[in-house]
């Protein structure tokens, strides 16, 4: 398998052109299954995840064009479509999951299996299921698939509250929506910019959807959506991760296509540690006032607050801090497998359950480190930027599945950085 190896020492100068957002995409390429007219999507990453996506819609039947070295997606879905989403492809990418909802909405059934992804939690299925099923589905769980069907072989509109803001049955439910009878109404939903992306895709193609950004959606189906071009808003987890960068490295970097409204939080606690954020005409550019970052405490939470996504990376840049930070792990359960790594490098970390408690040093030595899930491989990339020595990440198939030519990216502004190939 691939490593990538960093040598640390090296302060960034530059510019770094961030991705549009993988977890928007995931939910946008889904929508083509909803209309037989063609969906084009622009400024598309290009990631493991996208080509899983694109190799599941296929065996769906939808024809997939890739323009512009994978940054343009053309899809079409004006033929037959199998309602079947296969074990051996779903498995590997949770966000599979997200066609059960157009599938039920365009044919009225579907057979989904059981999604995989990152191990980081539980993540159930119900909340999903809940909702299609106050629309009127009716849907067991058979040798690990979901059979789903619609009563009547159509969707009908409902009044759905989520127990959790969840970000994917949000989507789930919305895409389903927009071709049920009736209005629906989500309760909790989530408010991440991916979602009013998602919804902002929606409207281009003839949906009717209003409130999204907000914690009440309000979907009222039509009967048929038509072809869109829409493009992919830009990967606040990407433009974080750069943005922290130069703050554990040393330097400026300016993060182009990055905005201020897609990392509030993050940029708040930024502000708290000591770093400089400016607006500029193209993006967002970063520096560290001063020789180390303050410690700050920090809780993940659901749009807007912190982001879960960005906590591997903070606890990175949080190991070079002046003084003692506390972060609290309040979205997924077991996400904390990045810390014995960064311990191989010199941090000093304690976990206890959801909450681990990082005291800042002075230095970290360069080790060969582990990847476990995708944010916990690009926090220990991060980590060697300024680690003595060097230090090689392995198993960085993960890295792949959301983040495009890091290396690169990174090479560019400065960094002492390549991607070895494995024996």
């Amino acid at each position: 398998m691939d490593s990538i190896v960093v040598r640390g020492g090296k302060a960034l100068s530059g510019q770094i052109e961030i991705a549009g957002a993988k977890n928007a995409a995931l939910a946008l390429m889904p929508a083509t299954l909803l209309s037989d007219e063609p969906l084009t999507l622009t400024n598309t990453p290009r990631l493991s995840d996208i080509k899983t996506m694109t190799v599941l819609l296929e065996s769906l039947g939808a024809e997939i064009s890739s323009l512009q070295d994978g940054k343009v997606q053309t899809m079409s879905c004006h033929g037959s479509i199998n309602t079947t989403a296969d074990y051996d492809i779903v498995r590997k990418m949770r966000a599979s999951n997200l066609v059960l909802g157009p599938l039920l909405a365009r044919e009225g059934h579907a057979i989904v299996s059981l999604p995989g992804g990152c191990a980081i939690g539980a993540r159930p299925m119900d909340i999903h299921t809940d909702g299609l099923t106050k629309m009127g589905a009716q849907i067991d769980l058979r040798n690990g698939y979901l059979h789903a069907k619609a009563e009547g072989g159509k969707l009908k509109g409902a009044v759905i509250d989520f127990p959790f803001a969840s970000v994917g049955a949000t989507e789930n439910i919305m895409m389903a929506a927009t071709l049920a009878k009736g209005t629906t109404v989500i309760n909790n939903a989530a408010r991440e910019p991916e979602i009013v992306d998602l919804a902002s895709c929606l409207r281009k193609m003839g949906a009717q959807i209003d409130g999204d950004g907000t914690s009440t959606i309000t979907i009222q189906g039509v009967d048929r959506l038509h072809g869109a071009t829409h493009p992919v808003v830009t990967d606040r987890i990407e433009l974080g991760t750069y943005m922290l960068a130069p703050v554990i490295a040393g330097g400026e970097v300016e993060c182009i296509g990055g905005r201020m409204e897609l990392v509030g939080a993050f940029a708040e606690k930024l502000d708290a540690v000591g770093v400089s954020v400016e607006e500029t005409k193209v993006g967002l550019k970063v520096k560290l006032n001063g020789d180390r970052p303050r410690a700050v405490n920090v809780k993940t939470e659901p749009f807007p607050g912190f982001p879960t996504d960005l906590q591997a990376q903070m606890m990175a840049m949080l190991c070079f801090a002046d003084g003692t930070s506390v972060l609290e792990e309040k979205i997924f359960e077991n996400r904390f497998m990045h810390a014995p790594e960064l311990v191989r490098m010199g941090a000093n970390i304690e976990v206890h359950g959801g909450t681990a408690t990082v005291t800042g040093v002075d230095k970290m030595k360069g080790a060969p480190v582990m990847a476990t899930d995708l944010r916990a491989s690009v926090s220990l990339i991060l980590a060697g930027l300024a680690a003595n020595g060097e230090t090689q990440v392995n198993r960085v198939y993960h890295l792949d599945r959301g983040y495009e030519n890091v290396a690169e990216k990174l090479g560019r502004v400065g960094a002492d950085i390549e991607r070895v190939a494995g024996r």
